[in-house]
């Protein structure tokens, strides 16, 4: 069991850059949305302005290239950084970004499960990764973000629905959701590197999504979800619809609504349609 040191100095890193104004909280209301199967999802309201990273695309700076000195609370080996994200709806939010130049869209090498896995030896959590602008990434250079969770916390509002699936193969029938997710149980003790990118590559590969082996970037966008219970990939067609943008949080059950947000349509249809509908298209 981790210590939570990390998160212990992430967290004071957060009041000191608060202070310095570099960190820039979202400020939020929040509701609870009915899903299905009694797994409600968290939806955020963001309640003030917009900030540029949620704002339609278009050229943006490489915010990591140098990152803010102020937000970075500690080096993981040689080649990551791990510094906190400026914009959090929850305090502790953290990147794991590659301290050298490496595409979002690109694979996920064993060296960056390496060092997710030192990371989360010590503070665990819900891990997610958007891989690409369709997946809700809002900028190109390689980061995998974590959530931290206590040991025992419930990681997320659709923890279950993924418990239940991790030991199933992927559905090639039937609802979009079954068919757009794959998922595989982990072992806490056993959360190497190795073991995470072998779990990673099997889970791109029944999802067609390719392999490093036979091409250069993935076929498809997708995102991750990850905790020390079980990893998740979903495959991707778009960012978002109905002025929603989706990124791998919405697949764990929580959604942001911006003013641009059509709130009214997603009361009507429900969040799982929502989710369909930014996930793979149909074959």
């Amino acid at each position: 069991m981790g210590t939570e040191q990390i998160w212990k100095q992430a967290l004071a890193c957060s009041e000191t850059a608060l202070a310095a104004s570099a960190l820039v909280p979202l400020p939020t209301s929040v509701h609870t949305l009915a899903g299905a199967d009694g797994l409600d999802f968290e939806l955020r309201h963001l309640t003030g302005t917009t900030p540029k990273h949620l704002r339609a695309a278009g050229p943006r700076p490489n915010p990591f290239r140098p990152w803010d000195q102020r937000l970075a609370v500690r080096s993981v080996g040689e080649h990551h950084t791990l510094i906190l994200n400026k914009f959090p709806v929850q305090i502790g939010h953290m990147l794991l970004i590659t301290s050298e130049w490496a595409p979002q869209s690109g694979w996920l090498t064993e060296r960056d499960w390496q060092a997710l896995a030192s990371v989360d030896s010590d503070t665990t959590g819900l891990w997610f990764f958007n891989s690409g602008p369709d997946a809700g990434a809002s900028q190109p250079h390689r980061h995998l973000q974590l959530l931290p969770r206590h040991v025992g916390q419930a990681v997320c509002p659709r923890d279950r629905w993924y418990r239940m699936r991790s030991s199933r193969p992927v559905r090639s029938d039937g609802d979009l959701l079954e068919q757009s997710c794959a998922s595989a149980p982990m072992d806490a003790a056993a959360c190497s590197g190795e073991r995470l990118s072998a779990t990673y590559r099997n889970l791109c590969g029944s999802l067609g999504i390719g392999s490093p082996e036979e091409m250069d970037r993935p076929r498809h966008p997708y995102n991750i979800l990850l905790c020390r219970d079980w990893m998740a990939l979903v495959r991707r067609s778009r960012d978002g619809v109905h002025g929603f943008s989706v990124n791998a949080l919405g697949f764990a059950g929580y959604l942001l609504a911006t003013e641009s947000s059509d709130r009214d349509w997603l009361n009507a249809v429900g969040p799982e349609e929502l989710l369909r509908q930014v996930a793979r298209n149909h074959p």
